[in-house]
């Protein structure tokens, strides 16, 4: 398995899980219209489009930081429950079936490094979101691996403080961390494309005393 050299907190830390949550009932707003939106990862009711309120106002905070010809590119947003609980037990059992000398408790901390375990999941509080960066035809920039390469398919690129990748992608994730972080965004440093804000793992990287939203219900399409 590879191994990242960085000490990196992971999302299954329990001073992650120990963080409390204090539901502030903000809506999950639609992403489309306001910013660019990929289709890579579309679901039929379109709750991958969807973001906490608060957080889609700092993306769009966020874009207008951003060089002339750089936009944001989201790619998924909010994630049901069940998806998110799918997603983490299939990365398990394939890290099981490639590693299987790793004890139970290996396998989820390593499945965390990619998958949040859904107990302390952002996607399913519409507090993160996974994003890139193109331009204004919509081509994707240069990032050193595509959205959503795990830590084994990318050698350990997906890393946000990568060193294997190309001068131009570590300049673009520099960009890319230039407009988020002012707007109050942070990543998760194992994967460059994942930000967040009000959510557990922003809480504990920011110091704050709680979380601010919590696993939220998909309202479904407007009708």
């Amino acid at each position: 398995m590879w191994q990242s050299t960085t000490d990196v907190v992971l999302i299954s830390d329990p001073r992650v899980v120990a963080v409390p949550v204090r539901e502030c009932g903000e809506p999950l707003a639609d992403v489309r219209g306001r910013l660019r939106v990929d289709t890579r990862l579309a679901d039929d009711e379109g709750a991958y489009a969807h973001l906490r309120a608060g957080l889609l106002a700092r993306l769009e905070r966020a874009e207008r930081l951003l060089p002339d010809g750089y936009h944001l590119l989201i790619v998924e947003g909010y994630r049901p429950i069940p998806t998110q609980r799918r997603y983490f037990e299939d990365y398990k059992r394939e890290l099981h079936d490639a590693f299987p000398g790793l004890t139970p408790d290996e396998v989820h901390v390593a499945a965390s490094r990619y998958v949040s375990p859904v107990e302390v999941a952002p996607h399913t509080a519409g507090a993160a979101v996974d994003l890139t960066l193109c331009d204004p035809d919509g081509a994707e920039y240069d990032m050193g691996t595509q959205v959503n390469d795990n830590p084994e398919q990318s050698e350990g690129a997906c890393y946000t403080a990568a060193l294997n990748i190309s001068a131009d992608a570590r300049v673009n994730r520099k960009i890319l961390a230039a407009a988020l972080e002012p707007a109050g965004l942070v990543n998760y440093p194992t994967e460059w494309w994942h930000w967040s804000y009000g959510d557990r793992y922003w809480a504990m990287s920011t110091g704050a005393a709680e979380a601010l939203y919590g696993p939220a219900p998909f309202p479904g399409p407007a009708r």
